[in-house]
């Protein structure tokens, strides 16, 4: 039986194993209760958001978690090829039900599957099925029978122009047969017509029936215009997007060395490659640190504007500087992070077309130090010992012990008393520690020792020299390698030229 930490309290589990993980990740995050009221919002009404505060305060998790509350995509994004102007591809959107109806017909294509006992007697004997003497059904490779020891094919060539009298078959020659044969083409009559019907061969054992709808199907399969699917029906409707290049963020065109000649080079529909813009159709463009990508915003800001964007050949010596493909559909929820000291560089436009659309929202770094408040730090332990999936679940004093630590870094760190931190990212470190000690020791449980231990340890490097160095300007003054020491020791050397400025 789980407990769920929304309405019983840490005293109320002997482990993590006791604790119950949402299914909805928005459920998980923790201590912003007041921000998850406007994220839901912003899923169900598509609003856009900017999510502000320290790194490690849980602005990717809320920014993944909107696409759980968001419909599985109803669009296709195709590009198509244009005859007229190759360089011009046509762009297609195909609806979700547009699809299912071509995967109907693709399906229709395919032909029927059966058993070779529900073929005329006469194709399941050239197929290799039957066996013409005594009539018996096995497996189209034995060209013994193994019911009655005879030639299954010897009586074929000898009955071969009854049957191609019989069955209309249009392969017959004077050629010998080669049996046993993969496919057998012949007529029948249905609703009072004569169609066309190829038997063929499959996976040993079945037969594959194509009638005369489904050869028209593939015919218009075949002829269909050529295509390039760069948004496909089944996607991923969570794009991160932080740190990508301009090609990775608005897709590109890419390098054919024929110059896309029709007999030697790729096509130009062939080569588009989406981007992130365009992945995001549907869902969730997230990027964090936002003004590390300051000369892109501005593309991003049209693209929320317009809601299209076209994609092109970005770089000018190649053979995709010519494509260009117009109106690429990028609807998409866009959710940007940053710290305090950046929301000074993100682009007034696009600032303003988040808050006309959307919710700035600044992150809270610290939750009052309460029993509700605790048991939500005992679930955040439960569910990165989960994520990790390498570690045991913690004893219920290793969690206590943890949520004494959250209230001392929120002492330190924010200045706040009676509060638990929220910069949940160096606990989880603290928790994998911790986790890792126990697996080397064999536990079944992370118990108060090894929460301790991880606890003294996972300090900041900063903190690692302060503490052993007692000062930055001392530690950079020891950190001389061996050979600089022996090199400003030679004998005879003279240090009045070497420059220290570094120390």
């Amino acid at each position: 039986m789980y407990v769920n930490m929304d309405k019983e309290y840490v005293k109320d589990i002997e482990s993590t194993k006791d604790i119950l993980i949402p299914k909805d990740p928005l459920e998980r995050v923790i201590g912003h209760e007041d921000v998850i009221k406007y994220v839901k919002i912003a899923a169900k009404q598509r609003r856009n958001l900017l999510l502000v505060g320290p790194p490690g305060i849980g602005k990717s998790l809320i920014a993944q978690a909107i696409s759980f509350h968001l419909s599985p995509p109803q669009e296709e994004i195709i590009v198509v090829h244009n005859p007229e102007r190759p360089e011009r591809p046509f762009v297609e959107i195909k609806s979700i039900n547009e699809i299912k109806n071509e995967q109907k017909e693709i399906q229709i294509a395919e032909g029927d599957v059966v058993s070779p006992k529900s073929v005329p007697e006469a194709v399941a004997e050239r197929l290799g099925f039957k066996c013409a003497h005594c009539g018996t059904y096995n497996s189209a490779y034995q060209s013994i029978c193994p019911e009655c020891g005879g030639d299954k094919f010897s009586h074929i060539n000898a009955r071969r122009k009854h049957l191609g009298d019989l069955l209309g078959m249009f392969e017959m020659s004077n050629d010998p047969i080669n049996i046993p044969q993969e496919r057998v083409t012949t007529t029948r009559i249905l609703n009072g017509k004569e169609e066309v019907v190829i038997y063929e061969r499959i996976d040993g054992d079945k037969v594959k029936i194509l009638d005369q709808r489904a050869l028209e199907k593939r015919r218009e399969i075949v002829e269909e215009k050529p295509r390039n699917i760069i948004v496909p029906i089944d996607r991923k409707i969570f794009i991160q997007a932080t740190g990508a290049s301009e090609t990775e963020l608005l897709g590109d065109v890419r390098h054919d060395p024929y110059g896309g000649h029709p007999d030697l080079g790729t096509q130009p529909y062939e080569r588009v490659v989406p981007g992130a813009v365009h992945e995001a159709h549907e869902g969730v463009l997230f990027i964090d640190e936002i003004v590390h990508i300051a000369n892109l915003q501005r593309f991003i800001l049209s693209a929320m504007q317009d809601k299209v964007f076209p994609i092109v050949g970005r770089n000018p010596q190649s053979a995709g500087s010519s494509v260009k493909v117009e109106d690429v559909p990028c609807d998409f929820i866009f959710v940007a992070a940053c710290n305090i000291k950046d929301v000074q560089y993100i682009l007034p436009p696009l600032r303003s077309r988040i808050q006309g659309e959307g919710y700035e929202i600044l992150m809270r770094t610290t939750m009052p130090a309460t029993e509700e408040n605790a048991a939500k730090l005992a679930q955040f332990v439960a569910q990165e010992i989960e994520m990790d999936g390498k570690i045991p679940h913690a004893d219920k004093k290793a969690v206590e012990i943890l949520i004494a630590d959250a209230q001392r870094r929120a002492k330190i760190i924010d200045e706040e008393k009676d509060a638990f931190t929220l910069r949940l990212r160096d606990l989880s470190g603290v928790v994998r520690m911790a986790g890792d000690l126990a697996f080397m020791d064999g536990s079944e449980l992370i118990n108060e020792k090894h929460m301790s231990v991880a606890i003294n340890k996972s300090i900041s490097i900063e903190d690692q020299i302060i503490k052993r160095y007692k000062s930055f300007e001392n530690a950079i003054r020891k950190d001389l390698s061996s050979s600089q020491h022996m090199s400003n020791n030679k004998p005879g050397s003279s240090n009045d030229h070497v420059d220290r400025s570094y120390i």
